[in-house]
């Protein structure tokens, strides 16, 4: 319709008024109702102008001409809310007497949407239910609170939502619903989910807390905190009531409703106003967490949720709490909300006289161990025994008689229940907090941190979870490089190092080769398995290529990888990355700050692909990237932007700036570049579609075909080399030993039918004769595969390389091939 249809449509209708002819008015306004798709506004005013100005009677008479139109449209026609709506606005008495029924259907239909626009006048349809003393279904009145929300709604939208004050909060989300039922008959608690609900603003105000803490008072803290944990402890569950989701829509059913949002950022504020306890700093740190999980065409979930629970924490004076808000620096990756943690942690430290750095040391608390990695707890008669081994806690039990049991003794179930849930939710802590520190302490390789020897030992080595961790890894003290074993630092002779002034992490690059083989030989003897690649890790020299080159590196270019998990694992490992949608719109490179040595690494990168739907999500991000150079810049120059969809970067020059030249290669620190390489190496290595055992057919229209080929059997990069160095060690080891050969860039194995050439760097598998492909898909996280099998290798000298747990579990399998169940391996053999 063009934008001068409302005007002619307008005189058309006059014209109709004017003969008295009904039945071709209803036919004008049908007309409208289909052309306006519900967004009356601007001109279409004019025509209601006209429709309302009919006489009582000749607005009756349109009313029956009108819905006799309205029978004649489909039960699934979009028109049908708009013709509804044109007929409230026009003749509500008829409308309630004619189409009641029609409109309580449809406002049953917009209980399942999400929200709509302010101009397609459902309020109309709203007004008339409750006019006529009907309640709107709590669905329908979720979706009108949510709608109300959006920045350029009416005023008569807002004034609907403001009269829908019950039920308190939306239903279709499970912890609304809990608490609403819990609040129930209970007007202490209805006005504390009401007062949630003022939490509008970014932070609390002293008059929003000193309302908090009359409602607090008129309920009791204790019970204000049990009801309020038990309510988190439900945020980021299914939804109970479905939304409605079109094609390409942001994915809403794993949203938060934003009308209970504001609510849980209240419950936060109000927890942090209570006397500390660790279950409530516990659950603020998950809110965070659950609330920045990603979803589509939406990203994080709630960041104001996310930052509600930041700031409730950086408000509650306890250990729990500065510790949840040093695990969270290590794990939260959303720009806002990390700034917001990094600037508690800050401000905390400032109060205490210590670095940032140091505030994150000294939060780590102990969660009851008493010895390095273990503590005993009495729990009456028995014993409940908590240790460390490898990156888990366990918890192990002796009885009343002091022998050791597998599970919880009955009277610590009846006579202890509270101890042992606190009990069990502190060994979650440790888990949690271990992977923390774990990547923490592996980043600290660039952070140029130095310890002063005492401190050092506190902090880390002595600690009692931290000492987990630091004990495992290698350290310099006065220059000399020391491991711990046998209760002491000990240098590669074995001998005891007792004191010192200065530790470093030590770091393989500059070393000599003989000296980290032998302490790869000194892990091994003293059967030390590092958390994460230390001794055995990988060490990118500059080559004769980036030489040439000067100042970039082509050694990761030429990759496609899967865009997500691209993202996933830059965030980890601290980089800051833009995902990519398929738009005309630019984007900076992946890049890493290094404000320790003034630089900025990039990783340049561009979307793969335009094909809705085969090369993006629904929501419009691509699948897939496809990566270039790595660069090197200072810190402080300008940023470069390149297309979304690929292209040439250039520099974004503002304010009169001068295009800054990158750094030669030859002028970053050894040490800088190849941790740098390093995390590129891992991006490559865990995202590339060439390591996916089912893009054999390379992939939409095959056209990754050939790169898959040359990726997933090609030349090994250098994290597996260092694999390969390992199994070398490794294999004769293994009780399929007599059937397993390295050889190149492939682990032979000899089953009973085939055989098997395993890929050292993707996994993937040929088997006799003619190197035929054979397809076996790990079947989780841990390394095992469709085969019911893992490998069960003893000791390895370090965790985390899950493509060597994938490997030797395909290895186990294939060497037993005639024990193979799984059909669909069966029918490749």
């Amino acid at each position: 319709m063009t934008a001068h249809t409302p005007r002619s449509l307008t005189q058309r209708v006059r014209n109709r008024i004017e003969a008295g002819d009904m039945d071709r008015l209803a036919d004008e306004a049908m007309k409208a109702v289909v052309a306006n798709k519900g967004y009356w506004g601007a001109g279409w005013e004019h025509l209601l102008d006209e429709l309302r100005g009919l006489p009582d009677p000749g607005r009756l008479s349109f009313a029956h001409a009108f819905t006799a139109r309205f029978h004649a449209l489909a039960e699934d026609a979009d028109a049908r809310p708009n013709a509804l709506a044109l007929l409230g606005m026009v003749a509500p008495d008829a409308s309630e007497a004619l189409l009641a029924e029609a409109r309580r259907q449809e406002l049953d239909r917009l209980g399942h949407r999400a929200t709509f626009w302010h101009a397609s006048r459902f309020y109309v349809l709203a007004e008339a239910e409750l006019n006529s003393g009907r309640p709107l279904p709590p669905p329908v009145i979720a979706v009108f609170r949510r709608s109300a929300m959006d920045t350029y709604c009416g005023d008569d939208m807002l004034a609907m939502a403001r009269r829908l004050t019950d039920p308190v909060l939306n239903v279709g989300e499970a912890w609304a619903e809990r608490a609403m039922a819990d609040a129930d008959g209970h007007d202490d608690r209805q006005a504390l989910l009401r007062y949630a609900l003022t939490a509008t603003a970014s932070k609390p105000t002293p008059k929003w807390d000193e309302g908090a803490h009359e409602v607090v008072d008129a309920l009791g803290a204790d019970r204000v905190r049990t009801a309020v944990l038990g309510w988190l402890a439900l945020v980021g569950r299914p939804r109970t009531i479905e939304l409605e989701r079109q094609t390409y829509e942001p994915d809403v059913n794993n949203a938060f409703d934003a009308y209970n949002a504001n609510a849980l950022r209240g419950l936060a504020w109000l927890l942090s106003l209570l006397p500390p306890r660790p279950e409530a700093a516990r659950a603020l740190g998950a809110l965070v967490e659950t609330s920045l999980r990603k979803t589509a065409g939406i990203g994080p979930r709630s960041p104001k949720v996310a930052n509600a629970g930041v700031i409730a924490l950086s408000r509650v004076d306890s250990e729990s709490a500065l510790a949840e808000l040093a695990r969270l620096a290590t794990r939260v990756t959303y720009k806002n909300t990390a700034k917001l943690i990094d600037t508690a942690l800050t401000a905390r430290a400032t109060a205490l006289g210590l670095t940032r750095e140091e505030i994150e040391e000294i939060a780590v608390p102990a969660y009851g161990l008493t010895e390095v990695g273990s503590a005993e707890h009495r729990l009456g008669d028995a014993a409940a025994l908590v240790g460390v081994q490898g990156g888990r806690a366990v918890l192990g039990w002796r009885n009343a008689t002091g022998r050791a049991v597998k599970s919880v003794p009955a009277a610590v179930r009846t006579a202890h229940a509270d101890e042992l849930k606190e009990l069990k939710a502190s060994v979650k802590d440790i888990d949690k907090m271990l992977t923390a520190q774990s990547e923490r302490l592996d980043r600290q390789f660039l952070a140029r941190r130095t310890w002063e020897y005492d401190a050092w030992r506190e902090r880390y080595l002595d600690h009692p979870l931290v000492g987990t961790l630091a004990r495992r890894l290698l350290w310099t003290v006065d220059g000399t490089s020391v491991g711990f074993a046998d209760g002491e630092l000990r240098t590669l002779a074995d001998t005891p190092v007792t004191r010192g002034t200065t530790v470093e992490l030590w770091h393989p690059v500059g070393k000599e080769t003989a000296e980290v083989v032998a302490w790869r030989d000194w892990l091994e003897r003293h059967q030390v398995t590092q958390p994460f690649k230390q001794a055995h890790r990988e060490v990118y020299l500059l080559t004769d290529a980036e030489r040439a080159t000067g100042t970039y590196s082509n050694r990761f270019a030429a990759h496609i990888v899967r865009q997500h998990q691209f993202n996933s694992l830059a965030a980890i490992r601290g980089w800051r990355n833009k995902l990519r949608l398929c738009v005309d719109d630019s984007a900076p490179p992946a890049t890493r700050e290094l404000p320790e040595w003034g630089l900025r690494a990039e990783y340049w990168i561009e979307g793969d692909g335009h094909a809705y739907g085969e090369d993006t999500t629904e929501s419009g991000s691509y699948l897939r990237l496809r990566t270039d150079q790595v660069r090197f810049y200072p810190l402080d120059a300008p940023e470069n932007l390149a297309p979304c969809y690929g292209g040439e970067y250039t520099m974004w020059l503002r304010d009169g700036r001068d295009p800054v030249d990158p750094l030669p290669l030859t002028a970053i620190p050894p040490l800088v570049l190849s941790e740098v390489l390093r995390d590129v190496d891992l991006f490559v290595g865990v995202a590339s579609v060439g390591n996916d055992p089912t893009w054999q057919d390379g992939g939409p229209d095959g056209r990754f075909r050939e790169y898959w080929t040359s990726y997933g059997f090609g030349e090994l990069n250098q994290s597996a080399e260092t694999r390969r160095a390992l199994l070398q060690r490794l294999v004769p080891r293994l009780a399929i030993a007599e059937q397993c050969t390295l050889e190149g860039r492939f682990l032979h194995v000899r089953g009973e039918r085939h055989t098997y050439k395993i890929h050292l760097g993707s996994g993937n598998i040929l088997r006799s004769p003619h190197d035929q492909y054979l397809c076996i898909v790990p079947k989780s996280a841990t390394g095992g595969t469709d085969g019911n099998r893992t490998a069960q290798t003893g000791y390895l000298p370090y965790e985390g390389d899950r493509m060597l747990a994938v490997i030797l579990s395909k290895a186990m399998l294939l060497a037993k091939d005639t024990e193979i169940t799984d059909p669909t391996i069966l029918s490749q053999l």
